[in-house]
């Protein structure tokens, strides 16, 4: 496997580009892109993931399924179905993808807080030991 150069990225092309020259999507541009409450908007964010290497951070992913649940009272299943299928489009980069993944899917099938379900995707992607006081968290942790 051929490794890249640190502060870069393959991007959609497969070649490798520096994290420098990203655009960062903030919560508001990923929520018009998803809700297309506001078409110009919405279309303007479509542009920009699609003429230029954007990244979507995991504060950013945190802060949509929170506004998508409490504010939209959208379910969790269909938050973090949306959230994966814009992570398969492959147009916007997710940093931490395999972690976010696997936190949606916990998200999407327990009743956990989508923190707590991104320590579970960071023990499970990247084998990090998590430290908490939470025994059901402990529980859920020690059974995957």
């Amino acid at each position: 496997m051929q490794t890249q150069p640190y502060g870069t990225r393959r991007g959609r092309l497969g070649k490798i580009i520096s994290l420098k020259n990203m655009l960062l999507l903030d919560t508001n541009a990923i929520l018009r892109y998803i809700l297309q409450d506001n078409p110009g908007m919405a279309d303007i964010v479509e542009e920009q993931i699609y003429n230029d290497e954007c990244c979507v951070p995991v504060e950013v992913v945190a802060e949509v399924v929170y506004v998508l649940l409490k504010t939209y009272k959208i379910d969790r299943e269909i938050v973090a179905q949306t959230l994966i299928d814009l992570i398969d489009t492959q147009d916007a980069m997710f940093f931490q993808d395999a972690v976010v993944r696997h936190a949606l899917g916990v998200f999407a099938s327990t009743t956990f807080d989508f923190v707590d379900c991104l320590l579970v995707g960071y023990s499970k992607e990247q084998q990090y030991s998590v430290f908490t006081f939470d025994r059901k968290l402990q529980r859920y942790l020690s059974r995957v």
